[in-house]
């Protein structure tokens, strides 16, 4: 599919911070491509940079079109079209204006957005009688679409098998043995050796559905590094350049992630204005796009229970109220915040450092139980260890712990929860101590821990043989008459007690 006329071999419609960045990434790996954006400024300017970034050595990657037509004239057939447009109204209406300019019914056209998985489902059904619709979560932010995102592609698998060749070359790249990402943010000097971390995830819908899982991850992730730098800031008074080398030297060590890197990264950075610590003059209110969202209120659709997840999207709500907390400050008394000694805050670190890593663990736990519920729920055949994989690079949530799940996915492909592998079960039980003294100081400084505490709530919930849901089933039965089944009778029997009699009846149903 490489260059080898005038024509171009890829399309790519929306010309945004990511759009440019692929048609770039692709441009480096040797396709010629053809860009269009209903903003002409965008285009030129994907244009202009194409051409300050190309080699001397090599003639024009990138043809800027001037209308959909005019791409489609200019690409070799089967045509692939690339969108990445804004989820929503907006991918049907290059749709449509697709259709109009001509296209065909053997095209093949990406959504590269951030789509809800279930529109991603009906449109392929909506338009397959137009072309070929096909999805690919991106993850990696700009720079990831630039020098090697992580790729989730799914649907047609006709279709993937004809642009694998060049999602496997723009994909972020990884060390074979290692596991550790292989970067290179050099234009025209793509990485062309490793791993690449993209591989067909299933039927259409499914890579949508399993990069918001990721994304719902991530919000946890984010949050939980963020609920570490307020307990050592307020329970330990430290600075934010003193957290920034505690983090750093998590990093180097069973936390090493991206979002660990670039946090040290976010508190060393001075305010250009003033010359104190940046981070002290953000202000405090989260935002969110929706996929953090989307994978909470899936999970709670689906019975699939991750409240780490779910924590962290209340985290961002409960920041949006500041007006709300400033006026309640003063209203609720906190506790009485004791002094600690040099030891107690050493000791501290380290207990914080077990508890961040197992809330994590929970965390991931809760998102790959998530996905298998709905691959169930829908029919899918998700490779978890092909996921895993893909999520070492390029990803926002990109992290050397990725390694361990996915050696634990490769050892038992069945695997109901990841606490069940040896080694995190192993790590958990071995670090939980520290973990609970780190809740315990969290509540009893006053600090909040949302997604730390959920987490460990999670951890001793799945430890539970028992838990009160045999009294829940008995209140619900007296109000509501809604059966509940007995411990000594085989499953599936449900009993009902006639709570309003004298004499109190047991009814099999």
């Amino acid at each position: 599919m490489k260059t080898s006329s005038q024509q171009a071999n890829v399309g790519v419609v929306g010309l945004g911070v990511m759009g440019k960045n692929l048609a770039l990434n692709i441009a480096d790996n040797g396709y010629h491509v053809a860009v269009f954006d209903l903003d002409e400024q965008k285009v030129a300017d994907a244009a202009a940079q194409e051409l300050a970034e190309r080699p001397s050595s090599v003639s024009s990657r990138m043809l800027a079109c001037n209308n959909l037509s005019e791409m489609l004239n200019n690409l070799t057939k089967p045509r692939v079209i690339v969108m990445s447009v804004p989820a929503g109204a907006p991918v049907d209406g290059v749709c449509r204006s697709l259709i109009n300019a001509g296209i065909e019914a053997d095209d093949i056209v990406i959504d590269t957005g951030n789509s809800l998985w279930t529109d991603t489902v009906a449109r392929e059904k909506q338009y397959e009688n137009n072309f070929i619709f096909f999805s690919s979560a991106v993850s990696g932010g700009e720079v990831g679409a630039r020098f090697g995102p992580s790729l989730m592609p799914s649907g047609d698998k006709a279709a993937w098998q004809y642009v694998a060749p060049i999602w496997n070359a723009i994909a972020a790249k990884v060390d074979t043995k290692s596991g550790q990402p292989i970067e290179r943010f050099e234009p025209g000097n793509p990485v062309l050796e490793g791993e690449p971390c993209t591989a067909y995830i299933g039927p259409a819908g499914a890579g949508h559905y399993v990069k918001m899982v990721h994304n719902g991850i991530e919000y946890a992730d984010m949050q939980l590094i963020c609920e570490a730098y307020q307990l050592l800031t307020e329970a330990l008074g430290l600075n934010a350049k003193e957290v920034a080398d505690i983090f750093e030297s998590w990093n180097q060590g069973f936390l090493n992630s991206y979002l660990m890197g670039i946090s040290a990264e976010v508190l060393r950075q001075d305010d250009p204005l003033t010359g104190k610590p940046l981070v002290e003059k953000i202000l405090d209110k989260a935002g969110q796009k929706g996929t953090g969202l989307w994978t909470a209120v899936s999970s709670l659709q689906i019975g699939c229970p991750a409240p780490t997840i779910a924590e962290a999207v209340y985290a961002r709500a409960i920041s949006t109220q500041k007006s709300l907390r400033m006026s309640l400050k003063s209203h609720l008394a906190g506790p009485d915040v004791k002094s600690v000694s040099a030891q107690e805050k050493a000791d501290f670190i380290d207990a914080l450092e077990d508890a961040l890593y197992c809330a994590k663990v929970c965390c991931y736990a809760q998102g790959f139980q998530l996905m298998a519920m709905n691959a169930k729920e829908q029919g899918w055949q998700l490779n978890f260890a092909e996921i895993a994989k893909i999520w070492r690079a390029g990803c926002i949530i990109r992290a050397t712990f990725l390694q361990s799940i996915t050696a634990a996915y490769e050892n038992d492909a069945e695997l109901a929860n990841l606490l069940m592998a040896d080694t995190f079960s192993s790590e958990l039980s071995t670090k939980q101590m520290n973990w609970r003294k780190t809740v315990s100081a969290s509540i009893m400084s006053g600090i909040p821990a949302p997604c730390i505490s959920s987490a460990i709530a999670y951890y001793d919930s799945y430890r539970c043989e028992t838990l009160p849901a045999n009294l829940l089933q008995g209140q619900r039965d007296f109000f509501g008459s809604h059966t509940f089944e007995r411990t000594d009778k085989p499953a599936g029997e449900k009993y009902h007690l006639d709570w309003s009699a004298k004499t109190r009846v047991l009814l099999k149903v």
